[in-house]
């Protein structure tokens, strides 16, 4: 989950004790923005550097779906990223994961059978 921050509640929240993760991940501000790892961070920067070379648009980050089956609402997924890439002429779906979880996968079963999106999974 990403949550937007100001300058100063980013400090406070980076300065309290950190509540240790069952991954390891550990909280990362960057731009204003608390990102769950360092991982999506960085992942994070890199399209905004491809998004000023032109290279990436309409750049969403914590995109939800719902994942419905025959009208029942099975469950929700929220997308780390969700962007236009002109590389490769696709939109692309990114989820960063360091371990996929078992409810992880089959989220990306459900999005591929209810939407035929792809979700590509980043380490």
């Amino acid at each position: 989950m990403t949550i937007h921050l100001t300058k100063e509640q980013g400090q406070a929240f980076l300065s309290s004790k950190p509540k240790r993760s069952k991954y390891g991940a550990e909280k990362t501000l960057l731009d204003g923005i608390l990102f769950d790892s360092k991982a999506e961070a960085n992942f994070y920067a890199a399209l905004k550097q491809r998004e000023k070379a032109g290279e990436v648009t309409d750049l969403d980050l914590q995109r939800e779906y719902d994942l419905m089956v025959n009208g029942v609402l099975i469950a929700r997924y929220r997308a780390d990223f969700v962007f236009f890439d002109r590389i490769l002429r696709a939109r692309r779906v990114v989820d960063v994961k360091g371990y996929a979880t078992r409810d992880f996968r089959l989220k990306a079963k459900l999005m591929k059978a209810c939407f035929g999106i792809e979700v590509e999974v980043v380490k």
